[in-house]
């Protein structure tokens, strides 16, 4: 009995960490069945201290220690500390559904590579930081979806899905990292632009580069969203939520390009709403 009073608090922990902090992923989750729901915000949950602990204000040495740290417990579920929900409920998920907890590790190695200041040459360099950090994700969180069909595929197209979302991640906060040291565009694509490897110079010239990298992000959520009609109606739904409010940022982003250089983009709470009532509604039967 204790047991599962246990598990019934650490999945509303995992829940409450979810609504508080997912400002845009919470639209989908919550169109999910009720298990499927908590499975996705222990998994959100989970990544969400990954990403606090790379971003937060620790010494570089600190930050490193605590992400393998979090690598050596998400790797070890069955003798989890028992006073911490989030492991808690992700050894419980862990039992529950085909979740691949190894992609956790792929996150890790991409947090890693923030804290450590990496950047990328090329487009396939970059492809391989959203494969970890996003396509990870996907992966992990097509596990609570699961599929009827070639569970391969759809894992390649979870993939290419996480990856567009983290391309806009990229365009939409590319000024806020540049501020914290972080590039992550291309410095091939940068010279070309006529920006310098940190993305300073001309004002035109970043501009001119994100309205190019638009085209990339399209690219993958063209291929990402063949994932849907692999998916129950919910969890397509779900998907088509996240994903839709990420395609509508990066249209505003192409619209208007100069737009996240003069401050951090986002939707407003309607329009959020709006996309996740219409995935909803065009998830069919």
């Amino acid at each position: 009995m204790s047991t599962r009073v246990d598990l019934t608090e650490a999945y509303r922990e995992c829940e409450r960490i979810t609504w508080s902090q997912a400002r845009n992923f919470a639209y989908g989750i919550r169109l999910l069945p009720p298990a499927k729901r908590r499975g996705l915000a222990a998994i959100y949950a989970f990544a969400r201290r990954i990403d606090d602990i790379g971003d937060g204000t620790l010494p570089a040495e600190l930050k490193i220690t605590a992400l393998e740290d979090s690598r050596s417990a998400v790797f070890d579920l069955a003798h989890q500390d028992p006073r911490d929900p989030v492991l808690l409920a992700l050894a419980d998920v862990e039992r529950t559904f085909g979740v691949p907890i190894a992609a956790f590790g792929e996150l890790i190695d991409g947090c890693v590579a923030d804290v450590r200041g990496t950047t990328y040459t090329t487009w396939e360099d970059l492809h391989h930081y959203c494969r970890c950090v996003a396509g990870s994700v996907g992966r992990l969180s097509l596990g609570i979806f699961g599929t009827s069909r070639d569970m391969t595929q759809a894992a390649e197209l979870a993939d290419s899905l996480g990856v567009a979302l983290q391309l806009t991640n990229i365009l939409r906060d590319v000024v806020e990292d540049r501020g914290m040291g972080r590039v992550y565009l291309p410095a091939g694509d940068a010279a070309r632009f006529g920006c310098r490897p940190d993305l300073s110079g001309p004002p035109e010239a970043l501009v001119a580069l994100i309205s190019s990298e638009c085209a990339a992000a399209h690219a993958w959520f063209d291929r990402g969203l063949r994932l849907l009609p692999l998916l129950d109606r919910r969890s397509r739904a779900c998907v088509a939520a996240m994903a839709g409010i990420y395609h509508h940022l990066l249209v505003r982003i192409e619209r208007d390009p100069a737009a996240v250089t003069r401050g951090r983009l986002s939707l407003p709470t309607r329009e959020k709403a709006w996309i996740a009532v219409r995935a909803l509604a065009g998830a069919g039967a």
